[in-house]
């Protein structure tokens, strides 16, 4: 039992560092290529924890020539347009100057619903309102509105706008961010201030978000947690 344990650990712990060595991101963004590797480490993975008897290195050494092969074909896409459009196909309008192109949906395999299902989840409810539509080679759907359909921006009412910069979490749970305070152009001594001007302890934040204006809000931790 503590040998499957151990391989089993051994082999998390390889699986993460070759997701983290070839940059994926969330399983909805991957490309054609970046699934099918998932989807054979994990394969690889259980095997080699299922046959305990087999020696390890039966799988990680697939799983490394994998993860080459991933990188190599990361590389050689970049390169060359044709190798990423061989791999990973090319986006597909389904909907052309507000007209629903039939013919590509039918290739693409998606029914109206479908469509319908993916324009509801870009906050878009009818077909009117579109203008362009196109499948990602990720499989997404990226809407254009017509013109006289999109929300008016500040600049299309003439009001001033200021930037604030982006907001992030510098406490979470108790716990301060380096790379949100960087952000943020603040420091731990603009924390602390804060802090005990709140009269709060560190400790008793649940979360503090800080823009570049030093504008801040703070949820403090509840008795509960």
């Amino acid at each position: 039992m503590f040998i499957i344990i151990l391989r089993t650990v051994i082999l998390y712990a390889l699986i993460i560092a070759a997701v983290r060595f070839m940059g994926k991101r969330q399983i909805g963004d991957l490309q054609t290529s970046e699934l099918v590797v998932t989807m054979l480490l994990s394969d690889i993975a259980s095997l080699a924890v299922e046959n305990s008897s087999k020696p390890l290195l039966g799988g990680v050494i697939p799983m490394t020539v994998l993860v080459v092969c991933e990188i190599f074909m990361s590389g050689a896409m970049i390169k060359s347009s044709a190798v990423r459009k061989a791999v990973c196909g090319r986006p597909i309008i389904v909907i052309n100057d507000g007209k629903i192109e039939q013919g590509e949906l039918k290739r693409l395999r998606m029914s109206v619903d479908d469509l319908s299902e993916s324009l509801r989840q870009q906050n878009v409810f009818s077909f009117d309102d579109v203008l362009f539509a196109i499948v990602e080679t990720n499989g997404k759907l990226s809407v254009m509105k017509k013109p006289n359909k999109e929300n008016p921006t500040m600049d299309d009412l003439n009001l001033p706008t200021e930037d604030k910069g982006i907001e992030m979490v510098v406490i979470s749970d108790g716990s301060l961010s380096k790379f949100s305070m960087q952000l943020c152009n603040v420091d731990e001594k603009f924390i602390q201030s804060v802090l005990k001007k709140e009269k709060l302890r560190q400790e008793d934040v649940f979360i503090m978000t800080v823009n570049r204006k030093k504008e801040y809000t703070i949820i403090k931790r509840s008795d509960e947690s």
